[in-house]
């Protein structure tokens, strides 16, 4: 057993010399692999494109925004103002306020080097000649002095305070004063008990995912997205209800619609009104002839034979076009509602739709 042993190992001196020469080998091996590997990845990385930056000026942009518009005496005058911006420069300024004073996202700041960032006023403009024009994020650069991602994180922080800031009181159903003043209106114009016209719009959704694409494309071929509104003869609208997909008809949306949820609970407003002496106490909406004929649906003639039949039905068409000439000029307005929407949140398309809307009716009760 001894003489196995020793025959094996040869001694201890050799068995050491054989270990160390077989590690050194090794570790120098694994070592040149290394490298080998590091200088690899240092070429891909060279081979890939660098992000490049861009020194915008954005000082500059901010002087020449604000020479263009809101100084003493700026280089274009109020009705140009109003073409471009939408909105009257009071208005547009109390949205400014207001955004930079309660979002964080649009205060300006000033980073290690005391530079100041953007202003709000370039910030909110950006954001208003995208949806205003319905153009790419990176339209704005060359005048704005703002990038693309900065752009559309511009475009989202600012519909959504939007919403959060102004979404209670210009997305709100009618107050006891709003409904008396649709009532009488409504009287004069020949429909007692009426407070608007209910329809849907489609707005395409031109990256819409290829999974979902049959859920949403109807006869069209295009995805598109559901919008049911109620408007008044100020244009106003009051009640929004937005997302279904575009293969579902008035009919089907009107069923996910929580425009009658007050009076499935009990909660209608007090309504009082009278036609050839008898007394109703429910108002009603102007449709087209798709919705179900309810109570607080009042529908057109089809194909009138009588005089009586003919007049009603041209007068009942012509009030009911308020919704219609609602859906005009928020995609007037609007060109990005009106466009095919580029976003692939939808999420992020609803909160778009839903300031649109806020802001027109801020646009209705300003001007």
């Amino acid at each position: 057993m001894a003489s196995s042993s020793h025959n094996t190992f040869e001694g201890v001196d050799d068995f050491d010399q054989y270990y160390n020469q077989y590690c050194n080998q090794y570790f120098d091996q694994t070592f040149e692999d290394l490298c080998i590997n590091h200088d690899d990845q240092e070429d891909t990385r060279k081979k890939r494109k660098k992000r490049v930056y861009i020194e915008r000026n954005r000082e500059e942009g901010n002087v020449r925004l604000w020479n263009d518009y809101f100084s003493e005496t700026p280089t274009y005058t109020q009705n140009l103002f109003r073409r471009r911006f939408r909105m009257n420069k009071p208005l547009f300024m109390r949205i400014v306020d207001r955004l930079s004073n309660e979002v964080e996202f649009f205060r300006q700041k000033k980073d290690a080097l005391g530079r100041s960032s953007l202003s709000p006023l370039q910030k909110c403009t950006a954001v208003i000649r995208v949806l205003a024009y319905g153009s790419t994020a990176d339209v704005v650069d060359e005048y704005l002095r703002l990038g693309e991602t900065t752009t559309r994180s511009c475009v989202e922080h600012f519909v959504e305070g939007i919403i959060s800031l102004f979404g209670v009181e210009y997305l709100r159903r009618p107050t006891p004063a709003d409904l008396q003043r649709l009532l009488q209106v409504g009287e004069f114009r020949g429909f007692p008990g009426m407070i608007g016209s209910i329809d849907c719009m489609h707005w395409e959704w031109k990256n819409c995912s290829t999974a979902w694409k049959g859920q949403y494309t109807r006869g069209s071929g295009t995805p598109t997205i559901v919008l049911e509104a109620v408007a008044s003869y100020d244009l106003w609208i009051w009640h929004a209800f937005f997302g279904p997909p575009g293969t579902l008809n008035n009919i089907n949306v009107l069923e996910r619609s929580p425009v009658f949820d007050d009076i499935i609970k009990g909660q209608a407003p007090e309504v009082t009104f009278s036609v050839n002496g008898r007394e109703y106490h429910l108002a009603y909406y102007l449709t087209d002839g798709i919705y179900p004929k309810w109570a607080t649906f009042i529908q057109s003639i089809s194909m009138p034979q009588v005089p009586k039949a003919v007049l009603f039905a041209q007068h009942q068409e012509a009030v009911r076009k308020d919704v219609e000439r609602a859906f005009g000029v928020l995609q007037a307005r609007f060109a990005i509602v009106k466009n095919p929407a580029l976003f692939w949140d939808k999420a992020k398309i609803g909160n778009i739709m839903r300031a649109c809307i806020i802001l027109h009716n801020m646009i209705v009760e300003d001007e």
